[in-house]
């Protein structure tokens, strides 16, 4: 390496560093997203078995508690619907028409809310109409409804600090199906979903 290239290299390297500091300290968001899914093979022939898989998944903003109470006015009140997440809509995306707790999901995508209570929580799934992400997750419309689930409550032994949500698929034999699990906090929420 000659002098003038080492120089080169040392004056790049120079700028790159100083350029990087002038943009400031970083930090973490405040939430993330998050994704859980199912993947549907067909396993009775090669033919079949080389398709394209199905999916449901469901993608959401991940907001964590540092510190703060989960059910109050500003975080998860009682008795309206909340958006299920943190900075914009949670979606449900289907190839599949899905039973969710007993109810009748058609393949689509939809946007996923919860009404908590103190006599127990529902499920809302609705139709995605809103124009952006942010506007389906802040605005509810009992008329968009395509099903008010009621679920399962169950305390949490260790608190979670951040919502999580999966798509637990069963083992058992017979049509796919398996249960949807939301946990925040000390509060785990779950329903059955099945494929139609």
């Amino acid at each position: 390496m000659t002098y003038q290239s080492a120089l080169i290299a040392l004056t790049i390297s120079a700028t790159i560093a100083t350029s990087v500091a002038a943009q400031g300290p970083r930090r973490a968001l405040p939430s993330g997203r998050a994704t859980t899914e199912v993947s549907l093979t067909f396993v009775d022939s090669a033919e079949r078995a080389g398709a394209q898989p199905a999916i449901i998944r469901i993608d959401y903003g991940q907001p964590h508690l540092r510190g703060r109470k989960l059910l109050t006015d500003s975080l998860v009140p009682y008795d309206k619907p909340w958006r299920t997440g943190a900075n914009g809509a949670t979606k449900l995306t289907t190839d599949v028409d899905l039973v969710i707790g007993g109810t009748s999901v058609p393949k689509g995508t939809y946007v996923i809310q919860t009404l908590p209570s103190r006599a127990g929580w529902k499920l809302l799934i609705q139709k995605d109409v809103a124009q952006s992400p942010m506007a389906a997750a802040m605005s509810y419309n009992p008329a968009n409804d395509v099903a008010r689930i009621d679920l399962r409550q169950t305390a949490l032994k260790t608190p979670l600090e951040s919502l999580t949500m999966w798509l637990i698929p069963s083992r058992l034999p017979g049509n796919p199906r398996g249960e949807l699990v939301l946990a925040w906090g000390s509060i785990s929420l779950a329903t059955d979903w099945s494929v139609k």
